[in-house]
């Protein structure tokens, strides 16, 4: 290959590669588990990450004292594969539930359902869809979690894993929504398409939604003080 030639498919690689690294929800992913998408803006979580979010401007956050969190869910539905187990999604769901209530409980009093001055937590794992190396479709598997294959140097296929959430923030009398946020990360890669996924291998991007959500109701109610 000619080094001209050479260097247009690299820079191109390159670019494509990039696009698809980006962390911000493109809105053609939505999965439609939220009620109105409309009102999302760009904007970034306590730790500096692109996520999509809205506000209610007339939110008080002095009038909430609890939080009720509700289990937390795959939607759509996911379908196991040889690559990411039942069991998996299980702990995947379950380790996100604990990470909630670890992270809004230090800042809130968490109830045991919907009342006054409680914010109701509704989360979600939601479906992503992406593309590899420009112009070739990822093997697109129909669950909340994304392996997508890029080739190595060495001819070997790493699997980029990718997560996403969708999370509403309700009143707990009124049901009214209070704030919205769809939001992605980056799991460990896998060394290849063969290598089962773990709990382990996303643990990192739940505990920084986890974390992402108490800094910015402590940010809330310092900014109405």
């Amino acid at each position: 290959m000619k080094p001209f030639t050479r260097s247009i498919v690299l820079c191109s690689t390159l670019l494509a590669l990039a696009a698809c690294s980006s962390k911000q929800v493109d809105p053609s992913e939505y999965s439609g588990f939220l009620r109105d998408y409309s009102r999302l803006q760009p904007a970034q979580s306590s730790s500096g990450a692109p996520v999509m979010r809205w506000i209610d401007p007339d939110l008080k956050v002095a009038n909430y004292s609890q939080v009720f969190i509700e289990p937390s869910q795959f939607y759509p539905k996911p379908q196991p594969t040889a690559v990411i187990s039942a069991q998996t999604l299980q702990a995947i769901t379950r380790y996100f539930n604990e990470a909630l209530r670890r992270e809004l409980g230090s800042v809130m009093t968490l109830a045991q359902g919907p009342g006054p001055q409680t914010i109701v937590v509704r989360p979600a794992i939601t479906a992503v869809s992406t593309r590899t190396e420009g112009l070739k479709p990822y093997e697109v598997i129909p669950i909340a979690l994304v392996a997508a294959a890029v080739n190595t140097a060495a001819g070997g296929r790493d699997q980029a894993v990718t997560v996403a959430v969708e999370a509403a923030f309700l009143d707990g009398v009124t049901q009214q929504v209070l704030a919205q946020v769809v939001r992605k990360g980056s799991g460990k890669e896998l060394e290849n398409d063969q290598q089962q996924l773990t709990l382990q291998d996303v643990k990192p991007v739940l505990d920084g939604w986890a974390s992402d959500m108490r800094k910015s109701f402590v940010a809330l109610k310092a900014k109405a003080r």
